[in-house]
Protein backbone atom coordinates (compact mmCIF):
# COMPACT_ATOMS: atom_id res chain seq x y z
CA UNK A 1 0.00 0.00 0.00
CA UNK A 2 1.12 3.26 -1.20
CA UNK A 3 1.47 6.43 0.83
CA UNK A 4 -1.76 8.28 -0.91
CA UNK A 5 -3.69 5.04 -0.03
CA UNK A 6 -2.46 5.13 3.54
CA UNK A 7 -3.60 8.42 4.21
CA UNK A 8 -7.01 8.42 2.44
CA UNK A 9 -7.44 4.71 4.43
CA UNK A 10 -6.08 6.62 7.22
CA UNK A 11 -9.50 9.31 7.58
CA UNK A 12 -12.70 8.72 6.39
CA UNK A 13 -14.19 11.14 4.38
CA UNK A 14 -17.33 11.87 6.90
CA UNK A 15 -14.46 12.40 9.64
CA UNK A 16 -12.79 14.90 6.76
CA UNK A 17 -16.17 16.92 5.88
CA UNK A 18 -16.80 16.86 10.33
CA UNK A 19 -13.19 18.32 10.75
CA UNK A 20 -13.62 21.06 8.20
CA UNK A 21 -16.93 22.14 10.03
CA UNK A 22 -15.54 21.44 13.27
CA UNK A 23 -12.24 23.49 12.69
CA UNK A 24 -14.52 26.45 10.14
CA UNK A 25 -15.52 29.48 13.24
CA UNK A 26 -12.50 28.81 14.82
CA UNK A 27 -10.51 29.51 11.92
CA UNK A 28 -11.78 32.45 10.45
CA UNK A 29 -13.65 34.24 13.47
CA UNK A 30 -11.75 36.49 15.51
CA UNK A 31 -8.54 35.35 17.47
CA UNK A 32 -4.69 36.43 17.91
CA UNK A 33 -3.70 34.76 14.58
CA UNK A 34 -6.42 36.79 12.92
CA UNK A 35 -5.80 40.00 14.56
CA UNK A 36 -1.68 39.57 13.91
CA UNK A 37 -1.98 38.63 10.19
CA UNK A 38 -4.49 41.26 9.71
CA UNK A 39 -2.63 43.47 11.27
CA UNK A 40 0.63 42.71 9.12
CA UNK A 41 -1.57 42.60 6.02
CA UNK A 42 -2.91 46.06 6.81
CA UNK A 43 0.36 47.46 7.47
CA UNK A 44 2.70 45.81 4.90
CA UNK A 45 0.87 43.61 2.46
CA UNK A 46 0.28 40.06 2.14
CA UNK A 47 4.08 39.74 0.43
CA UNK A 48 5.20 41.27 3.88
CA UNK A 49 3.12 38.34 6.12
CA UNK A 50 4.36 35.41 4.21
CA UNK A 51 7.47 34.76 6.77
CA UNK A 52 5.29 35.14 9.43
CA UNK A 53 2.80 32.62 7.93
CA UNK A 54 5.58 30.41 6.97
CA UNK A 55 7.16 30.50 10.89
CA UNK A 56 3.46 30.48 12.30
CA UNK A 57 2.32 27.48 10.34
CA UNK A 58 5.46 25.21 10.68
CA UNK A 59 4.99 25.57 14.49
CA UNK A 60 1.40 24.93 14.03
CA UNK A 61 2.04 21.71 12.16
CA UNK A 62 5.27 20.51 14.68
CA UNK A 63 3.05 21.04 17.78
CA UNK A 64 -0.23 19.57 16.62
CA UNK A 65 1.79 16.54 15.45
CA UNK A 66 3.39 16.15 18.81
CA UNK A 67 0.32 16.58 20.66
CA UNK A 68 -1.89 14.07 18.49
CA UNK A 69 0.92 11.50 19.27
CA UNK A 70 0.67 11.82 22.74
CA UNK A 71 3.24 14.00 23.62
CA UNK A 72 1.77 16.83 24.07
CA UNK A 73 0.94 16.28 27.96
CA UNK A 74 3.73 18.65 29.26
CA UNK A 75 2.23 21.98 28.90
CA UNK A 76 -1.70 20.58 29.19
CA UNK A 77 -0.86 18.85 32.36
CA UNK A 78 1.51 21.30 34.18
CA UNK A 79 -0.43 24.69 34.68
CA UNK A 80 2.13 26.81 35.52
CA UNK A 81 4.12 25.79 32.70
CA UNK A 82 0.88 27.05 30.52
CA UNK A 83 0.85 30.15 32.85
CA UNK A 84 5.00 30.94 32.27
CA UNK A 85 3.82 30.82 28.28
CA UNK A 86 0.81 32.96 28.72
CA UNK A 87 2.79 35.77 30.89
CA UNK A 88 5.54 35.30 27.87
CA UNK A 89 3.08 35.37 25.10
CA UNK A 90 0.88 37.98 26.44
CA UNK A 91 4.55 40.67 26.24
CA UNK A 92 5.29 39.34 22.88
CA UNK A 93 1.98 40.49 21.62
CA UNK A 94 2.12 43.65 23.40
CA UNK A 95 5.70 44.29 21.63
CA UNK A 96 4.50 43.26 18.31
CA UNK A 97 1.63 45.45 18.83
CA UNK A 98 4.38 48.39 19.86
CA UNK A 99 6.25 47.80 16.91
CA UNK A 100 2.90 48.38 14.65
CA UNK A 101 2.44 51.93 16.72
CA UNK A 102 5.80 52.76 15.53
CA UNK A 103 5.04 52.02 11.98
CA UNK A 104 1.48 54.20 12.23
CA UNK A 105 3.76 56.99 13.67
CA UNK A 106 6.47 56.66 10.91
CA UNK A 107 3.55 57.54 8.35
CA UNK A 108 2.68 60.48 9.58
CA UNK A 109 6.78 61.28 9.40
CA UNK A 110 7.34 60.77 13.32
CA UNK A 111 10.04 58.15 13.06
CA UNK A 112 11.29 57.42 9.41
CA UNK A 113 13.19 54.30 10.67
CA UNK A 114 10.40 53.02 12.78
CA UNK A 115 8.46 51.05 9.83
CA UNK A 116 11.33 49.41 8.34
CA UNK A 117 12.23 47.84 11.70
CA UNK A 118 8.88 46.64 12.82
CA UNK A 119 8.93 44.64 9.56
CA UNK A 120 11.99 43.52 9.51
CA UNK A 121 11.00 41.91 12.76
CA UNK A 122 7.97 40.53 11.83
CA UNK A 123 9.32 37.22 10.19
CA UNK A 124 9.29 33.47 10.30
CA UNK A 125 10.36 33.94 14.25
CA UNK A 126 7.70 36.09 14.80
CA UNK A 127 4.92 33.57 13.72
CA UNK A 128 5.99 30.99 15.18
CA UNK A 129 6.70 32.37 18.35
CA UNK A 130 2.91 33.73 18.07
CA UNK A 131 1.91 30.08 18.32
CA UNK A 132 4.20 28.67 20.38
CA UNK A 133 3.45 31.12 23.29
CA UNK A 134 -0.13 30.74 23.34
CA UNK A 135 -1.49 28.04 25.43
CA UNK A 136 -4.57 28.58 24.52
CA UNK A 137 -3.39 26.84 20.89
CA UNK A 138 -2.20 23.99 22.74
CA UNK A 139 -5.70 23.44 24.65
CA UNK A 140 -7.66 23.66 20.88
CA UNK A 141 -5.25 21.31 19.44
CA UNK A 142 -5.47 18.75 21.91
CA UNK A 143 -9.52 19.53 21.51
CA UNK A 144 -9.61 18.47 17.70
CA UNK A 145 -7.57 15.91 18.52
CA UNK A 146 -9.51 14.39 21.50
CA UNK A 147 -12.56 14.65 18.89
CA UNK A 148 -11.31 13.29 16.01
CA UNK A 149 -8.21 10.79 16.79
CA UNK A 150 -9.71 7.51 17.43
CA UNK A 151 -7.49 5.72 14.80
CA UNK A 152 -6.73 1.98 15.12
CA UNK A 153 -2.74 1.96 16.56
CA UNK A 154 -1.60 0.76 13.10
CA UNK A 155 -3.07 3.61 11.69
CA UNK A 156 -2.27 6.25 14.67
CA UNK A 157 0.72 8.25 13.19
CA UNK A 158 -0.90 8.83 9.49
CA UNK A 159 -4.19 9.54 10.85
CA UNK A 160 -2.30 12.78 13.37
CA UNK A 161 -0.44 13.71 10.08
CA UNK A 162 -3.79 13.97 7.90
CA UNK A 163 -5.24 15.64 10.72
CA UNK A 164 -2.64 17.98 11.11
CA UNK A 165 -2.18 18.65 7.63
CA UNK A 166 -5.92 19.60 7.03
CA UNK A 167 -6.31 21.79 10.42
CA UNK A 168 -2.97 23.83 9.64
CA UNK A 169 -4.19 24.38 5.67
CA UNK A 170 -7.36 25.72 7.36
CA UNK A 171 -5.47 27.80 9.62
CA UNK A 172 -3.07 29.04 6.63
CA UNK A 173 -6.38 29.92 3.99
CA UNK A 174 -8.11 31.36 6.90
CA UNK A 175 -4.92 33.58 8.14
CA UNK A 176 -4.21 35.02 4.09
CA UNK A 177 -7.83 35.31 3.85
CA UNK A 178 -7.63 37.98 6.84
CA UNK A 179 -4.57 39.67 5.95
CA UNK A 180 -6.10 40.45 2.64
CA UNK A 181 -8.91 41.83 4.70
CA UNK A 182 -6.47 44.13 6.39
CA UNK A 183 -5.43 45.11 3.19
CA UNK A 184 -8.07 46.28 1.24
CA UNK A 185 -9.43 47.83 4.53
CA UNK A 186 -6.23 50.42 4.07
CA UNK A 187 -6.60 50.40 0.10
CA UNK A 188 -10.64 51.60 0.79
CA UNK A 189 -9.17 54.57 2.81
CA UNK A 190 -6.18 56.00 0.85
CA UNK A 191 -5.40 58.73 3.06
CA UNK A 192 -2.26 58.46 5.18
CA UNK A 193 -4.37 60.05 8.07
CA UNK A 194 -6.66 56.87 7.69
CA UNK A 195 -4.00 54.01 7.06
CA UNK A 196 -2.15 55.66 10.09
CA UNK A 197 -5.74 55.19 11.88
CA UNK A 198 -5.58 51.31 10.10
CA UNK A 199 -2.57 50.82 12.20
CA UNK A 200 -3.39 52.12 15.49
CA UNK A 201 -6.77 50.38 15.55
CA UNK A 202 -5.05 46.93 14.64
CA UNK A 203 -2.51 47.75 17.10
CA UNK A 204 -5.19 47.69 19.80
CA UNK A 205 -6.86 44.75 18.27
CA UNK A 206 -3.22 43.21 19.34
CA UNK A 207 -3.28 44.83 22.65
CA UNK A 208 -6.68 43.02 23.20
CA UNK A 209 -4.90 39.69 22.09
CA UNK A 210 -2.68 40.20 24.56
CA UNK A 211 -5.08 40.50 27.48
CA UNK A 212 -6.50 38.29 26.22
CA UNK A 213 -3.54 35.37 26.25
CA UNK A 214 -2.56 36.81 30.23
CA UNK A 215 -6.43 35.88 31.29
CA UNK A 216 -5.08 33.00 32.32
CA UNK A 217 -2.77 34.66 34.37
CA UNK A 218 -5.96 35.78 36.94
CA UNK A 219 -8.18 32.82 36.56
Amino acid sequence: MNLSTDLISAVSADMLVALVVFLFPLAYSPGPGNAFFAAIGASHGLRAAVPALAGYHVATFAVTTVIGIGMGVTVLEHPLLAKVLSAVGSLYVLWLAVAFIRAARSKGGEAADAAPVGKQRIGFWAGAIVLLLNPKAYYIIAMMCAQFLTPSADEGVTAVLVITAVFTVNNLVAFIVWALGGRALTALFRSERSKRCIDYLFASTLIGVAVWMAAPLVA
